[in-house]
């Protein structure tokens, strides 16, 4: 008869963020399959839990979700955990849960902590739709062409962020997006908690001079789906980055992106306010 997988959430921060059953099934099963055992050793030490450990992470997950297959088809129960939170939401572990599934091996979730909806619902953006992105791309060309697929989206955007590369996504959702309203979630749960709300602008003004670390939730209002801009506005706009040494031809692609214009129009004005100065 074959085992079952169970794929545990556990605390995104505060170790008393774990539910009775979740203990229960790490006390119960019989391997743990942790993303760093060294790291899930010290929740188990906590609540006395003394069942097996053995690595699961993105290094070795092809060849180990073959292996704990192996182990369920003989009958083992086997829990999944990350380090914080539920296990394949941007973490490991979609592969061992649809390997276990074509091995008609039942998987079982046991619910608890998510960072995406945890920074949600405190958030005060519309909770009732939203779309969870992951991280955005490392690169300045995918991240810009990603949000720029998102720019009409009228859902809640919700992003994990690495810190140092926090204010270049930043100044990129500003310019692509728009200076919307959003909320910056810093080591939720943990001593540390920060939540920062404003316009985009307002945030990238904020942390302008200031090193962010942590782990790190953005979420961002979503599209409205009218004009974001008016005239005038994008006339500051493109005095600002004339301002900082911008080329016209840099601004019509930022611009004609952010706010949706022509980008042969925002050239043109651009040349126009050049002119007048």
């Amino acid at each position: 008869m074959a085992g079952v997988l169970y794929i545990v959430a556990t605390p995104i921060g505060n170790l008393e963020d774990i539910t009775l059953r979740a203990l229960r099934i790490l006390k119960e099963v019989d391997l743990i399959a942790a993303e760093d055992t060294r790291h899930t050793q010290h929740l188990l030490s906590r609540y006395g839990v003394k069942t097996a450990l053995t690595s699961y992470h993105e290094h070795n997950e092809p060849r180990k979700a073959q292996f704990l297959v192996e182990r369920l088809r003989r009958g083992e129960k086997i829990a999944l955990v990350t380090d914080a939170g539920t296990p394949a939401i941007s973490d490991p572990g979609y592969r061992l849960v649809t390997a276990a599934i074509a091995a008609a091996i039942p998987v079982t979730p046991i619910p608890g902590p998510s960072a995406v909806t945890a920074v949600l619902t405190a958030s005060g953006l519309p909770p009732d739709r939203f779309v969870f992105e992951g991280f955005l791309p490392g690169t300045k060309k995918d991240r810009r062409a990603r949000l720029l697929e998102l720019k009409d989206d009228s859902r809640t955007l919700v992003f994990y962020e690495a810190p140092h590369r926090l204010k270049e996504s930043l100044s990129d959702i500003r310019d692509i997006l728009g200076d919307r309203e959003m909320v910056l979630a810093r080591e939720v749960t943990k001593v540390h908690e920060e939540f920062r709300r404003g316009l985009v602008s307002e945030l990238v003004a904020k942390l302008e001079s200031r090193e962010v670390r942590g782990e790190i939730t953005l979420a961002v209002k979503g599209s409205s789906g009218e004009a974001t801009v008016s005239e005038a506005t994008l006339e500051a706009e493109i005095r600002r980055l004339r301002g900082t040494g911008m080329h016209v031809k840099a601004i019509a692609d930022a611009l004609g992106e952010r706010y949706g214009y022509p980008k042969k129009v925002v050239y043109r004005l651009t040349l126009e306010l050049d002119k007048k100065t």
